[in-house]
């Protein structure tokens, strides 16, 4: 009878799960919420984010150039500290720009640093017929630049920092000057503010109406 007693004692016991993976399940749907969130977003709990990320489309509209990376040299008191410095434009091809310089311990994070900078001074570029309004001189330090609109099809006649910064604004056909420094952080800093200077025209007037213009007043 006492055997009997225990047998049907075991029998009536509920059932627990013997393996670790039945265990795991249980505490993952009390966790997550059963069938709604089982599996997680993508490929389980862990699973990688959704691409809706509105940061990540706004990297992802930009597109940047390295123009400068070098080796700078800080003294100290104990001695030389090395860093590097580098010199990023960033712009979108439809008519925003910009420029930023980083230092950091590595390239990679001087690179990061200048993108952040970058992105924080952009400047908006009016453009009439795929090239620039009007025709604009700047002087900063001294670096000179002179940037003069051209006919569909010219193209970007410039060189150096000039033409990458205006590729990058989206400018097509212009023709430019460097009449001063060689220095590409200084023509850099010098193209944005000559960038800055344009102003928006609505109309385009020929000579004869512009005499007329005048004439009437």
């Amino acid at each position: 009878m006492a055997d009997k007693t225990i047998k049907t004692a075991a029998s009536q016991a509920p059932a627990t799960p013997n393996t670790d993976a039945g265990a795991a399940a249980t505490v993952a749907k009390d966790i997550y919420g059963g069938s709604k969130r089982e599996g997680g977003r993508q490929g389980g709990p862990r699973g990688p984010r959704r691409g809706n990320d509105r940061r990540d489309e706004h990297k992802d509209d930009m597109e940047q150039r390295i123009l400068e990376v070098a080796r700078v040299t800080r003294v100290m008191a104990g001695g030389k500290r090395m860093n590097f410095r580098a010199c990023v434009a960033l712009g979108d091809k439809k008519g925003s720009v910009g420029i930023g310089l980083g230092k950091g311990a590595d390239v990679t994070m001087a690179v990061n640093k200048a993108v952040n900078r970058a992105r924080k001074n952009m400047v908006t570029v009016p453009m009439i017929n795929e090239t620039i309004p009007h025709e604009v001189y700047h002087k900063m330090g001294a670096a000179k630049l002179m940037f003069k609109p051209a006919k569909k099809g010219r193209g970007v006649i410039s060189g150096g920092v000039a033409r990458v910064i205006l590729e990058l604004a989206g400018v097509k056909n212009v023709t430019s000057k460097a009449l001063g420094s060689k220095n590409k952080i200084n023509n850099a800093r010098c193209t944005i503010e000559a960038l800055r200077k344009l102003r928006p025209v609505e109309g385009k007037m020929t000579v004869k109406e512009a005499v007329a213009k005048e004439v009437k007043k």
